[in-house]
């Protein structure tokens, strides 16, 4: 069982890897936000603005991956629909860092909420996730602090210290991303 302690410190490094992530974003001109890395793969070559989208989206989707878990145990997270956000990371370089911050701002008071209505032994619960394998619903909220460190990293255009470890090989989110923007335009 999670204790009270573990949670209090989930909830500090959320927050401190937040106001990183924010400072590093807050940092940036409006040139700096639309930039593209030339050398970079993947995900590290989405602009920052890019990023903070992603950011935004990934937050609702984990979310909504936690809930799957704390509704029923061992719950297989494929079966979890992707959780649109406004402004996702195709028109995020529209948008300002400003408007997503306050995006980022919005997601995270809805999983400070919902980290506040769960019980210490609820986040034990698993969550079987075709990319991570299982994850408790306490591994799965410390992958928020995480994936805030990465992407505030490649923000700044350094080499993040957490690298996520996924089963088998990284999907390109970026690809798959460019994909889906060009079907839905077929499709009108």
């Amino acid at each position: 069982m999670a204790t009270l302690e573990q949670v209090q410190e989930l909830k500090q490094k959320m927050r401190e890897e937040r106001a990183a992530l924010i400072a590093a974003a807050c940092g940036l001109t409006a040139e700096d936000a639309l930039r593209v890395p030339t050398d970079a793969k993947g995900e590290e070559q989405w602009t920052a603005l890019e990023q903070l989208a992603h950011l935004c989206e990934m937050e609702r989707t984990y979310d909504a991956w936690v809930r799957a878990a704390l509704a029923r145990d061992g719950a297989d997270l494929a079966g979890v629909p992707w959780q649109p956000v406004e402004i996702p990371v195709e028109r995020a370089n529209g948008s300002s860092v400003d408007e997503l911050l306050r995006a980022l701002e919005l997601e995270r008071a809805y999983t400070e909420g919902l980290i506040d209505g769960i019980s210490l032994e609820a986040f034990e619960h698993t969550g079987l996730s075709p990319v991570f394998g299982p994850l408790t619903v306490l591994q799965w909220l410390r992958s928020f602090y995480r994936h805030d460190r990465q992407h505030a990293a490649q923000i700044q255009g350094r080499v993040s210290d957490y690298q996520p470890r996924f089963k088998g090989t990284e999907p390109d989110q970026r690809r798959a991303r460019l994909e889906l923007v060009a079907r839905r335009r077929e499709e009108g």
